[in-house]
């Protein structure tokens, strides 16, 4: 079990570096009252402690050709270990299924895919997701329109007044 201890800065930094990951550390200093240096170590301590898992460009989709966005409920015809372990490695050699996450409820996994189009969509659900061994059935959803999409995860609850100062985070590391 690691224990990871942080402040009130080490949270303004993380939420500053969620909305910009490309600043720069003098930029990240200034918004949270520290110099760059402390910046460095900090954000290199954040970073070995696994809190900050990476650094991406966000790219916009369409702008990029992808003007599909969609949502499928995958069920399953079995559950058991080696099928879900198939499902699974098969949709992560899959560029377009953007995300996907085992659920509770009506389906097994659920996926966000995008696709140039609604002819690719339609190709990569009936020529290959549908003919992954183990399903047994999908529904999907198209969106019609981004309502909000957002990278920020919310840290509020990590700085409740009633708390010390100080926080610890306590997960287990492999």
């Amino acid at each position: 079990m690691q224990t990871i201890t942080f402040d009130r800065y080490d949270l303004a930094l993380l939420d500053a570096v969620q909305r910009d990951g490309s600043a720069t550390n003098a930029t990240l200093g200034a918004s949270v009252n520290l110099s760059a240096s402390q910046i460095s170590r900090r954000l290199q301590r954040l970073g070995e402690s696994g809190l900050i898992a990476g650094y991406a460009a966000l790219l916009d989709p369409v702008a990029i050709g992808l003007g599909v966005t969609a949502f499928a409920h995958v069920v399953l015809e079995r559950h058991g270990t080696a099928q879900s372990d198939a499902f699974e490695n098969a949709v992560s050699a899959m560029p377009e299924v953007m995300e996907c996450y085992s659920v509770t409820g009506d389906a097994d996994y659920f996926l966000r895919i995008v696709a140039p189009d609604l002819q690719a969509f339609s190709e990569l659900m009936m020529k290959r997701v549908l003919r992954l061994p183990g399903v047994a059935h999908i529904k999907s959803n198209i969106a019609l329109q981004k309502v909000k999409q957002t990278h920020v995860l919310p840290l509020d609850h990590l700085a409740q007044p009633s708390r010390p100062r100080r926080q610890q985070i306590r997960f287990v590391t492999d």
